[in-house]
């Protein structure tokens, strides 16, 4: 498990995250104040306060880490 802040300040943005994480077989959670969701999911993420960073928590067994940073890291806060 890692956790790390990112900022999905955009309609786009949190398009083209859900789409980069997508393809991961891992989960992830996000997290916006007391609420956690799953972060592959569009509903679930437009519930969230996105004008604040997000606490996104990588729950890697596939040892995936490394590529996923790399994937988001733009998004990274």
């Amino acid at each position: 498990m890692f956790t790390i802040s990112v900022l999905l300040d955009s309609v786009e943005k949190v398009e083209d995250f859900i789409s980069r994480i997508s393809k991961y077989a891992c989960s992830f959670d996000i997290e916006s104040g007391h609420t956690t969701v799953d972060a592959k999911s569009m509903i679930a993420m437009f519930s969230l306060d996105l004008s604040q960073p997000l606490r996104l928590t990588i729950n890697d067994d596939h040892g995936e880490l490394e590529d996923i940073l790399r994937d988001i890291g733009e998004y990274l806060a």
